[in-house]
């Protein structure tokens, strides 16, 4: 193991070992552990969208969609029949597979901005037959998600907000060792040889079709399982919310874009940037200036695609190897 891994893993130690233990010392109910939480789950959802945004640079704006289904599923279970979010996490990510397969047989031989057009058409069609099928969805009013603390871990509820931190570290660093393992794995590396050049890596044999279809189908399962946790996090949604291309969509590419996409680490800089930026705006400015927070992380996008458009890990990279020739100059 050369000297520079050896660093990284004993950073990725560091900053894990200080996120299990930072909420400790925290109000187990309060605010501020609720934002962390939020950025551990959009952590989360960055890094599943990474797979195909990030190592297939296949701009996805539809997966708002899968996030929606996973929601929708195991709400719709534990309310209707008591079936635990567990289980129906498991339904919303196979019908979110399912989902990923019917949009991908068309979508994926488009390119390009055609691509990202499609998907967001196809979240869009989510978020209106979501509204429009009042009976199974409860439509514009959104849904609400039974509280049964008692419950625990079945129902994935809690009487504090801290082991609902707990679950969403445990998410987000599943998703990361899923990516970690995609990225250095073959199917990593024709999925990178499809972002350098498709029609290259077709010529040399790689199945792009076929790579790029597991690699939304991965996506999605992951998204939907991270819907889950944000519906019985936040106990009530609506289509516009769960299925909104701001909101989610557009948000998950913001902080993979912003952070690094197609590294590890992208969505982790990312969502640790944009989430807190986003509620301090909200906070502070939020009743005076409607829309503020996405005024703000879209002019920090700009000015970061304008510095350096490879994303902030790549910005810190190069400040980091001009001052170390610096130093030895």
């Amino acid at each position: 193991m050369t000297r520079t891994n050896t660093l990284s893993l004993a950073a990725l130690a560091a900053v894990v070992l200080i996120l299990i233990v930072m909420p400790l010392s925290m109000d187990p109910f309060g605010y501020t552990l609720r934002i962390l939480c939020l950025m551990l789950l959009f952590c989360a959802m960055g890094q599943a969208w990474n797979i195909v945004g990030g190592l297939a640079n296949q701009i996805s704006l539809g997966h708002a969609a899968y996030f929606g289904i996973g929601a929708y599923s195991s709400t719709i279970l534990f309310s209707s029949f008591g079936v635990s979010p567990i289980l129906g996490s498991l339904v919303g990510m196979v019908l979110a597979a399912l989902f990923a397969l019917v949009l991908s047989l068309p979508t994926l031989r488009l390119k390009g901005h055609y691509f990202a057009l499609a998907t967001l058409a196809a979240g869009e069609v989510a978020r209106v037959v979501a509204n429009s099928w009042t009976s199974l969805t409860g439509g514009p009013v959104g849904i609400s998600v039974p509280y049964r603390p008692d419950a625990g871990i079945w129902a994935l509820q809690f009487q504090t907000v801290l082991p609902n931190y707990y679950l969403f570290l445990g998410a987000m660093l599943l998703v990361s060792l899923v990516f970690w393992l995609v990225q250095t794995s073959a199917f990593g590396y024709r999925l990178r040889a499809i972002k350098e050049n498709e029609v290259a890596a077709e010529v040399i044999g790689v199945n792009t079709y076929r790579v790029k279809l597991y690699a939304s189908i991965l996506s999605a399962i992951l998204t939907a399982m991270l819907g889950t946790l944000y519906a019985q996090f936040q106990f009530f949604f609506d289509p516009d919310t769960i299925f909104g291309v701001a909101t989610i969509s557009v948000k998950m590419a913001l902080i993979v874009i912003l952070g690094g996409a197609g590294r590890l680490y992208g969505p982790w800089v990312g969502a640790f940037v944009i989430i807190p930026l986003e509620e301090m705006a909200n906070s502070y400015l939020g009743a005076s200036v409607a829309g503020l927070s996405q005024f703000a992380y879209g002019v920090l996008l700009i000015v970061v695609i304008l510095l350096n458009p490879h994303g902030l890990i790549a910005m810190i990279e190069s400040l980091r190897d001009r001052f170390v020739r610096r130093s030895r100059a």
